[in-house]
């Protein structure tokens, strides 16, 4: 009976013992339940990374690794994933770009912490994760910052890309504006302006010494370099109405170092933003651009296309003047001038049909998908429009080429 009195207490001993060690060692969550977010402060070889993380019960359930182009357009993922980033074709790797960042997101989810990582050398490569080939470290170092910032939530904005471009010409350039959000954030956004007569754009032209804002004008630094400061008060901001002007031509004191108006580029960006973000398409990124080799009764057709997310987002069909300072085609039709109803008794105005004939091919995405009633290259696939459409199209295909 004393022997039965001792075990039966033993047995309560260590019961009571079990359970008060489990009431007194109950682990809390290693991190607070939200979404994390991280990003690199610049860009690298046109590419910046970023990090969303998602936490629920403690637990890290999701981590994408990302990347935005400094010119906007498509992120890293969508781009690898339609075949145009070509990690596998270009760079002759064992899997594309995407499938490498979904592995490495899967890793952080089973390891629950971002310094879990051994690398092999100074670049961040790693033989942590089967299958990945592709150097991790960005990758690892924002999800530490992220998880040690704490959740931030989602941003205000649908993911995807975003554009949108002046209607009209200003001493031959047109002002463009391109965006990339990622999980609710602006984290690419590029100003830039394309010229009626083709060549570079004028990023590119300012930042190959040529378009000389400094030496011609005077001012404190390029035009790139200005652009590039407006860009960045964007992404700091998050707003593209949180910038205010000191005079009608969109000069502000808002961002040190910018002496140029920038009105242009917020207006563009909160236009951009207003629409829905762009659907993605089979051409490559770009500006694409193509003009008649000679004039005809004083101008000279051309056509400028730009690609965002793989998609035909801008077109301009126009006339550049054979005589030197004159109005484009365009600016012409719209100032009265050139009178096409008055003159030539048309429905409507030249610039009004070509909107039209512009509209067309953002609807079709497609040069050839167009037929012609006559050798004129007259069309009744485009109502309101008797002008002949075929130079705009065959212009059109031309640019295009090599966006395939």
């Amino acid at each position: 009976m004393y022997k039965k009195f001792l075990s039966v207490l033993l047995i309560f001993m260590v019961v009571f013992t079990f359970v008060g060690c489990n009431q007194t060692t109950t682990v809390e969550p290693k991190y607070a339940d939200g979404i994390y977010f991280a990003q690199e402060d610049g860009f690298t070889k046109g590419w910046k990374y970023v990090v969303t993380i998602e936490v629920k019960d403690g637990k890290i359930i999701s981590a994408d690794w990302n990347g935005a182009n400094a010119a906007g357009g498509s992120d890293k993922v969508t781009l690898s994933k339609a075949g145009k980033y070509g990690l596998v074709a270009k760079g002759g790797a064992q899997a594309e770009w995407h499938e490498q960042a979904a592995k490495t997101g899967a890793y952080l989810v089973e390891t629950q912490d971002p310094i879990v990582i051994t690398y092999k050398d100074d670049e961040g490569h790693t033989d942590d994760i089967a299958g990945v080939s592709i150097h991790v470290t960005e990758f690892f170092d924002l999800a530490e910052k992220a998880l040690a910032n704490g959740p931030v939530g989602k941003g205000p904005y649908k993911d995807g890309a975003y554009y949108a471009e002046e209607e009209g010409y200003t001493k031959n350039y047109k002002y463009t504006a391109s965006l990339t959000v990622i999980n609710g954030n602006i984290v690419a956004a590029d100003w830039n302006g394309v010229n009626i007569n083709g060549g570079k754009d004028k990023d590119t032209l300012s930042a190959d010494g040529e378009y000389g804002l400094v030496a011609k004008g005077g001012a404190q630094a390029e035009w790139h370099e200005q652009a590039a400061k407006a860009e960045a008060y964007l992404l700091e901001t998050q707003d593209p109405t949180e910038i205010t002007y000191k005079d009608d031509e969109g000069h502000t004191d808002d961002i040190a170092g910018v002496s140029i108006h920038v009105s242009e580029f917020f207006d563009l960006a909160k236009k951009a933003l207003d629409n829905a973000p762009i659907a993605e398409g089979p051409y490559k990124d770009g500006f694409y651009y193509a003009q008649e080799a000679e004039f005809a009764k004083g101008f000279k057709m051309m056509a400028h296309v730009a690609v965002k997310n793989g998609t035909i987002v801008g077109v301009d069909f126009n006339g550049i003047a054979e005589e030197k300072g004159a109005p484009d085609k365009d600016n012409l039709s719209k100032s009265g001038e050139y009178g096409l109803v008055a003159k030539g008794g048309a429905q409507a105005e030249w610039h009004e049909q070509v909107a039209k004939v512009e509209a067309y091919l953002l609807e079709t995405q497609e040069p050839t998908a167009i037929t012609y009633k006559d050798d004129e290259g007259h069309t009744d696939d485009i109502a309101g429009v008797s002008i002949h459409a075929i130079e705009f199209f065959t212009l059109a295909e031309q640019a295009l080429a090599d966006a395939k």
